[in-house]
């Protein structure tokens, strides 16, 4: 009997035990989180999370495979872009605090009408924590994750950093990351001379680069391009 006591003492120990380093590894990580962020906010990230991952499964196909992107400050970018970009991924990113609650409670519902996901609801903060840290894998541990990356670039950045951040790493198509490369990809020109209706087409892109790179000649692709570039004078900048 004694010895049963003492066995069950023993293993509710290494319980405890697993536990509070389950705990500190958490805290840790959170912690590397917060001080990366910090660092950011006046050095500009090399490649991402989300760049390993695809230039990974590019080198797949292909071991030589290199990923285009060419760092551009944010007054060097084309405004017509960064309105477009708002328009269609984010209406409200001046105003909100890192996450479009309203956005997710209509997505939520959307999805929950159609039986499948058809909208995401993330604002471009959200899509920047995602890129910067996380995979690409959906679930509610890594949503909850990328909640708390969100509300660390709002603590540490201003809008105007996070946008910059997020032009410059965005994913516009096949190995093509950050404003400057998607330009030259697509036109031939520097991020800085984007006319409005080249902006707004590759902004209707963000969803699925990867499959409008390959479809650009898609209906959808025409009728969105051409919402955007309506909206796009109503959008406010950072």
């Amino acid at each position: 009997m004694r010895a049963n006591t003492v066995k069950r003492s023993g293993l509710g120990f290494w319980i405890k035990r697993l536990l509070l380093i389950a705990c500190l590894m958490v805290v840790a990580l959170e912690a590397y989180f917060f001080v990366q962020i910090g660092w950011w906010v006046e050095h500009d990230p090399g490649m991402t999370s989300f760049m390993h991952v695809q230039l990974a499964a590019l080198r797949e196909k292909n071991p030589n495979a290199k990923l285009q992107q060419k760092w551009v400050d944010y007054d060097r970018i084309s405004n017509n872009l960064k309105r477009a970009i708002i328009s269609s991924e984010d209406a409200n990113f001046t105003d909100h605090d890192g996450v479009d609650w309203n956005a997710l409670q209509k997505a939520y519902l959307k999805n929950a009408k159609k039986g499948k996901v058809v909208a995401g609801g993330s604002t471009i903060t959200q899509q920047l924590a995602k890129n910067l840290f996380l995979s690409g894998s959906r679930s509610y541990l890594r949503k909850g994750q990328e909640l708390i990356i969100t509300y660390m670039l709002e603590f540490w950045m201003d809008k105007e950093r996070i946008f910059e951040i997020y032009l410059n790493v965005v994913e516009f198509g096949s190995g093509i990351f950050g404003a400057e490369a998607a330009a030259q990809h697509y036109y031939g020109i520097s991020a800085s001379r984007l006319s409005a209706a080249q902006a707004a087409r590759l902004a209707v892109m963000l969803p699925n680069p990867r499959y409008y790179d390959a479809h650009r000649g898609t209906s959808y692709l025409a009728r969105r391009t051409d919402l955007i570039l309506r909206r796009m004078n109503a959008a406010d900048l950072p």
